[in-house]
């Protein structure tokens, strides 16, 4: 078989933390024969060479290369790529890791659209990654109409005959920035670039002795040699203009302002400080003209004006102040209709004092040189807060707490300006998120696991992201589980900070069904068994249940429906084998077609008389470490039974 990737993974002491990226390239949907992986061992000094020879052993299509230590990760990847046969080359880190259908989709994705450059959809575990380049698939995609260049890491898959055709290589050596050079050329080069946004391809990973590469504090004078050499290859292959000032922006952003702002900058030494600032200042003044500054937020201007007029105190007093300012979103409602969880919240900015505010008096940010000090900085910010409040947004993002894969999804949006005295006004976003369980994921149902609501709220040139909570002390009771496309999808509450959550085919007394008693079931004259469920479904559901035996552990399973009550209950029907129950007791248990068991605490007892099936609340099969705990109980008390209460139903 042809081989439709090459899978290159530069490693150097990674000890193991390489497990899990083995682990997932092992699993992948893409047949073995079809895909290769090249480790290329930068001499490692760890136990980790002979892990990868063992690997390769087992694996024909795994194969190592070991070098004496080249410094950095360029060289290893170089070699990857000569030695490669794939029809596309894919780079992943040694601490990082794949999704189990990565590379079939990125192939896939990017044969049928003729790309050169396929980004995968990234989520960052601890690390930060582009969120908005993947708010949707982009086919065809450009550094002029998609935000390509947030995404510098070397996690791409690139076709081979566009390397071979560019001569495009890493550079190497020990130094910074080589994935920036790298991937920035690719992208002016490449004749199409797509990006995959509906499936998490790429899991960016911090360590937990913090050891990758990008934590390690670098020298300036020698990092910001090498971002001149990434700003050399913008400036290659663009013409001066407004798309070369964009691009340029990246590296002013990321690199220098978000450097020199907030936390991120309080949290480094006052001398490590001073020395960022002088080689920023003097790349600012040298490279970046009069039109890369305007296009950034107006709270990015402030400070990159701040660097290139070398105020040390007022960027550290601006990062003091900064530090306040954030967004706040608190849930309102939270309800089921038709399948679908509304979710409506508020969101406003606050600073230190409280609820951001301002004079809708004032408007435009001053666009030149930077603020004479902290007040004028400030009401710059809420002029230009006010000025473009028509254009605020608060979008509800969930998140896999395990994976940290990130999702949009659908909001509108109202916006209300709010009497705050002395004639300013609060902007408060008012929204109301729509959550399909069936298709939360990018188009896929939400897998099983917790799930955690962010909003992410963008104001007057700022983007940033808050929990949606704490939940008022007397907000409305939450609705119960659904069950939607299989799923038991549980809204609930944190319990530290009282924020949105959603359990997925996890929770278990929460779901409330162990509160059910013999008063919530009957049996039919005609041998059906009903029962109200707290549970939503949006509609008749087809479902199963399972009778066992309590004493010799035969199952018996009955096809059941359940259908809609009101919005927060649901009834269980399935007509029971009667003739088969004579005689014993049996314990219920619910199965939704998504495979999820949930017990219930109901019994059916059948006399051996036709004719009497009694249904008595019993204590549900309990998971086994809990059998466990309750054993060990009693190896030194003693507990009484609990009485049970009885109700007669006429079979």
């Amino acid at each position: 078989m042809p081989v439709k990737v090459s899978v290159v993974v530069p490693v150097y002491n990674p000890g193991p933390y390489i497990e899990e990226c083995v682990a997932s390239l092992l699993r992948q949907s893409l047949p073995p024969d079809e895909f290769e992986v090249i480790f290329v061992d930068d001499g490692s000094t760890d136990a980790t060479p002979a892990r990868l020879d063992a690997l390769a052993a087992e694996h024909r299509h795994i194969s190592v290369i070991h070098q004496e230590n080249s410094g950095w990760s360029g060289r290893p990847r170089n070699v990857g790529i000569e030695a490669s046969r794939g029809e596309f080359v894919m780079f992943v880190d040694n601490d990082d890791h794949l999704g189990d259908e990565a590379l079939e989709r990125m192939y896939a994705y990017g044969v049928a659209n003729g790309a050169d450059v396929i980004v995968g959809k990234m989520a960052g575990k601890g690390r930060p990654v582009p969120v908005e380049l993947f708010r949707r698939n982009r086919p065809r995609a450009t550094v002029a109409d998609a935000p390509l260049i947030d995404s510098l890491t070397p996690h791409k898959m690139l076709r081979r005959a566009f390397l071979e055709r560019t001569g495009l290589r890493f550079p190497e050596g020990r130094r910074r920035l080589e994935d920036h050079v790298f991937v920035t050329e690719a992208y002016l080069r490449a004749d199409n670039v797509s990006v995959l946004g509906d499936y998490v391809c790429y899991y960016h990973v911090k360590r937990e002795d913090a050891a990758n590469a990008g934590f390690q504090r670098f020298e300036p004078v020698g990092y910001f040699k090498n971002l001149r050499e990434a700003l050399d290859v913008v400036e290659r292959y663009t013409e001066p203009g407004p798309l070369r000032d964009r691009l340029l922006r990246r590296w002013l952003r990321v690199e220098m302002v978000e450097r020199m702002s907030g936390r991120r900058l309080l949290a480094m030494p006052d001398d490590y400080r001073r020395d960022l600032l002088r080689e920023m200042h003097a790349v600012v003044v040298e490279r970046f003209g009069p039109g890369v500054a305007p296009g950034l937020r107006p709270d990015q201007r402030i400070v990159a004006a701040l660097i290139r007029e070398d105020r040390y105190d007022d960027l550290v007093a601006y990062a003091t102040w900064e530090t306040g300012v954030r967004p706040r979103a608190v849930p309102t409602a939270v309800e089921w209709q038709e399948g679908t969880l509304r979710v409506r919240f508020t969101a406003e900015y606050h600073d230190p004092d409280g609820p951001l505010t301002v004079d809708p008096e004032v408007s435009g940010p001053a666009a030149g040189s930077a603020p004479a000090d902290l007040a004028e900085a400030t009401e710059r910010l809420a002029a230009a807060a006010a000025d473009g409040f028509e254009d605020a947004r608060a979008d509800l993002v969930l998140r896999d707490r395990r994976t940290a894969a990130s999702f949009f999804q659908p909001v509108e949006i109202s916006r209300e300006r709010v009497p705050a005295g002395d004639g300013r006004v609060r902007l408060v976003l008012r929204g109301t998120a729509t959550v399909d369980p069936a298709a939360a994921a990018g188009g896929a149902a939400l897998s099983g696991g917790l799930w955690d609501a962010y909003v992410r709220v963008s104001l007057g040139g700022w983007t940033k992201e808050c929990r949606l909570g704490p939940a008022p002390e007397r907000a409305a009771a939450l609705p119960p589980a659904g069950l939607v496309a299989g799923r038991v999808v549980l809204p609930y509450w944190t319990k530290q900070y009282r924020n949105l959550s959603l359990d997925v085919d996890r929770a278990v007394r929460s779901l409330g069904l162990h509160r059910l008693t013999p008063a919530d079931a009957a049996v039919s004259d005609t041998e059906v068994l009903t029962v109200a469920l707290p549970l939503h479904v949006p509609d008749t559901t087809d479902v199963a249940v399972r009778l066992t035996d309590t004493a010799s552990g035969r199952t018996l399973d009955r096809a059941a429906v359940l259908t809609p009550a009101d919005g927060a209950h649901a009834l269980l029907e399935a007509a029971l084998p009667s003739d088969d129950l004579r005689g014993t007791t049996w314990r219920t248990d619910l199965r939704p077609a998504g495979g999820r068991v949930l017990a219930l605490p109901l019994l059916l007892r059948a006399g051996r008389a036709r004719g009497a099936v009694e249904v008595t609340r019993g204590a549900p099969a309990r998971p086994l470490r809990r059998v466990l705990r309750a054993a060990r109980r009693l190896l030194g008390v003693v507990r009484g039974s609990a009485g049970t209460t009885t109700t007669t139903r006429r079979a």
